[in-house]
């Protein structure tokens, strides 16, 4: 009933039965607070492709990022910085942190596994600074599986008939002698669907219905309850024996909601009813709205005991409608989904050159991608092209980008099998599709947020660049006032720009909206109005979106042993020719005279390094300091068996060997010959520190047991006996680095139409190919070429992508080389 403009109905029927007129009451005031909510809080949708599902430490994760409006997922230009993270599921740590660049709402990247990851299930996450606002639950997140070919990973295998029930009234109650609908979801240990059958059963023991599973665990079943009795539902495991769960609660007064968006091809038919006793005044209403554009909202008198709204199906959007039921009170009632699947995705035809090639020839692929009416249409797509025996597909119906930001996107919680329910061949996809929008919890949203006379400030800005931030301080601890600031940021490619400012009277000062590469470094200056500098300056370090540990499903993926062994066997191959073709490109270095000064802290510091020879030195230059947030940056893969994970303050560190029965020990931390916390090294400055120090086993043994994880020795440049103090910041000036937009690497592909050195070495990469940015003409079409690899396997290709305006598209295909 509402598209460009509001219509509000009164509805008074007999059911099947409805008139309706204009109203300017409290449900106008409703809809009027809902738009202002969507008006200061737009919604932000992120979606990663990535080139394939899992990988190896030491390989590397491409991604290409899409960000969308929520409301049409038109591509979205506001924000131009997303944040991508890798999280150790089983700890919940940020192990990688990038800023991708967004242009237009489309960006790329990478994520590189270093050598020392465990092998386990990470998750990928993607977010913007504005969506900080929503909660972490609508964050993009893909679970990735991480191998290590030296070490498998090794887990306990699930228990084979655990199952887990829930059961979920249709619109949020069951009311007594009111008949309504059940749905339930049954998953096993893996977390995965699984088929079920079940009985309600009463308090005599009566078997009153039977009710079985559709889909993946999923379906429903229609009870009334009756007054005085009392009722429980049993369900058949596996294993034949049976699970006694209780009914959901039965509330005695109040509303059942019913609706069927299956059996009209114009309406969404939704029918109410209530046990209110005789009498009750008032008027309900319901509200219907897609992705926050409103697009229903009536009210009906509470006389009538069965009440039933045609919701037009034109009004409503492609893709997940929110339908909320007030009760006389104007409080939320009930709430139920409904999903509307009229626009066709894209046409993405792949065609290759040949049907068949040989190993290391070229490979040329056309993209041709149509709209439903079969017009041209120019996009921005990705493509993944990888090794079958290699990389398995054997997941089904698999999330993508059509699925993700339609479905998906919407959702608490894990959705299975999500492409099933666009696949055209599924005849029974609307049907089963209906039963997930029961079963599924959703909320974007707080109603008691959104009815408030007035809204909070949003928390976190919408970034259209890089931004830092600071304080300024008087050392008296007194507000400072407004503080003049200039600011001289020096970019790694030595381009400078200067820029001034004030801050806040509290001394607060941001700087945002800026085009920064790289590490980038930042000088910053205060002075007060009377021209006094004996100011304390500080940096707000950046802090990630928190993560919320889940439980992490056993083997959330199913391989085929021979095509894991396989490529396991590859990855292995192809990391120890990388180390050998490093080791010799060590030993053919020419000789070479070096000429430097000769170090001389080592004999003149006893007074701070009480132990001899250390383990491992590692020295702290201007080269690797470049962007290092905190030391743990900079020590990070340098030094043999010492693992770092987490970012920010959330860092945990381990000397390898070091355990015992209660867990992981972490070294004894010592600043210039002093034990300190993990947390104050955290806060020391890279480029204060000269060198550290790492001493392992019998060479931390003169620290006694606290050593007993080992002793990682930080020697600040101040501490040794030659610093120069003329070297010392003057008051009221802050150097700081600040973190730009990570550098895009480029995928790298072998051209073996020409001879290089490297060309000897054996080829058995597992995504052969993977371009980020295939941009169709105005005729619809793009075309990509790559070299093949040694293997003699199948190649899976898997496009995704969009255009500007919302529309979506995957596409799929596949060659041989023989």
């Amino acid at each position: 009933m509402y598209r460009n403009s509001l219509f509000i109905a009164l509805t008074t029927l007999v059911l099947g039965t409805s008139a309706f007129r204009f109203e300017d009451s409290w449900l106008d005031k409703l809809v009027a607070k809902f738009e202002k909510y969507y008006r200061v809080y737009p919604l932000e949708k992120a979606y990663l492709h990535l080139d394939r599902p899992y990988y190896s430490v030491g390989e590397t994760i491409w991604f290409k990022a899409y960000l969308a409006n929520s409301v049409n997922n038109a591509a979205d230009s506001v924000s131009r910085v997303l944040y991508v993270d890798l999280i150790d599921k089983q700890t919940g740590k940020i192990i990688l942190l990038k800023k991708a660049e967004l242009i237009g709402g489309l960006g790329q990247g990478e994520l590189s596994l270093g050598d020392s990851l465990q092998a386990g299930e990470y998750q990928v996450r993607a977010y913007t600074n504005w969506m900080r606002n929503f909660s972490e639950d609508f964050f993009f997140r893909r679970d990735v599986r991480v191998f290590r070919p030296d070490m498998p990973a090794t887990t306990l295998p699930p228990d084979p008939d655990a199952i887990d029930v829930q059961f979920m009234p249709e619109g949020g109650d069951m009311v007594m002698d009111i008949e309504g609908r059940i749905a339930f979801k049954a998953v096993n240990a893996l977390g995965k669907g699984i088929e079920v059958t079940g009985a309600i059963i009463n308090q005599a023991n009566d078997t009153l219905s039977g009710f079985t599973s559709y889909h993946l665990g999923m379906g429903f079943f229609s009870f009334k309850p009756e007054t005085g009795q009392q009722y429980r539902i049993e369900v058949r495991k596996p294993n034949g024996q049976y699970v006694k769960y209780p009914i959901p609660t039965v509330r005695k007064e109040g509303y059942v909601l019913t609706v069927d968006n299956l059996s009209n091809k114009d309406n969404v038919r939704v029918i109410v009813r209530h046990n209110k006793p005789e009498g009750t005044k008032g008027e309900l209403a319901l509200f219907a709205h897609t992705r926050g554009e409103v697009a229903y909202a009536a009210k009906a008198s509470l006389v009538k005991k069965t009440l039933l709204f045609n919701i037009p199906r034109a009004d409503l959007g492609d893709g997940i409608t929110d339908i909320t039921l007030f009760d006389e009170n104007g409080k939320p009632a009930a709430e139920r989904l409904v999903f509307v699947n009229r626009t066709q995705p894209l046409d993405v035809q792949i065609a290759s050159d040949k049907a068949t090639y040989k190993p290391r020839e070229k490979v040329e692929l056309e993209l041709t991608v149509k709209n439903a009416e079969g017009k041209p249409i120019s996009g921005n797509f990705s493509l993944a092209a990888t090794d079958a025996k290699q990389v398995s597909e054997k997941e089904p119906y698999a999330a993508n980008i059509h699925s993700y930001l339609l479905l998906t996107s919407d959702l608490k919680g894990t959705v299975e099998q999500p492409s099933y329910y666009f696949d055209k061949q599924n005849t029974n996809a609307s049907s089963r599709l209906d039963i997930l929008m029961m079963t599924q919890g959703w909320r974007r949203f707080d109603w008691q947020e959104v009815l408030k006379d007035s809204l909070a400030h949003p928390s976190f800005f919408i970034e259209q660049g890089i931004s830092f931030s600071g304080k300024v301080a008087r050392f008296n601890k007194k507000l400072p006032g407004k503080v003049k600031l200039t600011y001289m940021i020096t970019q790694k490619d030595s381009s400078r720009a200067v820029m001034s400012g004030e801050s806040a009277e509290t001394g607060e000062f941001l700087v945002y909206d800026l085009d920064l590469r790289d590490t980038t470094t930042v000088l910053v200056q205060a002075i007060t109005e009377r021209g006094n500098r004996n100011l304390n300056l500080t940096f707000n370090p950046f802090q990630p979106a928190k993560v919320t540990l889940t439980k992490v499903p056993y083997n959330p993926m199913e391989f085929d042993a021979n095509d894991l062994a396989e490529y396991l066997k590859r990855t292995e191959e192809y990391l120890r020719i990388e180390r050998q073709i490093r080791a010799s490109r060590e030993q053919q270095l020419k000789e070479v005279v070096i000429k430097a000064r000769k170090s001389t802290f080592v004999k003149e510091d006893t007074r701070r390094m009480m132990y001899g020879t250390p383990s491992n030195t590692v020295k702290f230059d201007n080269m690797n300091t470049a962007g290092a947030q905190s030391i743990f940056d900079v020590i990070q893969g340098r030094v043999p068996g010492v693992q770092i994970s987490g970012s920010g303050q959330n860092r945990t560190v381990q000397i390898r060997g070091a355990a015992n029965f209660s867990g992981v020990i972490e070294p004894l931390f010592v600043l210039d010959g002093m034990a300190i916390s993990k947390d104050a090294i955290m806060n020391i400055p890279p480029n204060d520190v000269e060198a550290v120090d790492i001493l392992k086993g019998a060479a931390a043994a003169i620290y006694g047991s606290q050593a007993s994880g080992g002793v990682i020795a930080v020697l600040t440049k101040r501490g040794g006996s030659n610093y120069d103090w003329s070297k010392e910041s003057p008051e009221g000036t802050l150097v700081a680095k600040v973190m730009g937009y990570n550098p895009v690497r480029e995928f790298y592909v072998p051209k073996y139409d020409r001879p290089e050195a490297d060309h000897v070495r054996p080829d058995f990469r597992p995504t052969l190919f993977w371009a980020p940015m295939v941009q169709t003409d105005k005729d619809g079409k793009a075309k990509v070429t790559f070299f093949n690899s040694d293997a003699q396997t199948e190649v899976n290709i898997r496009v995704e992508g969009m255009t500007s305006t919302g529309a979506l598209g995957v596409g799929a295909g596949r060659f041989k080389i023989e």
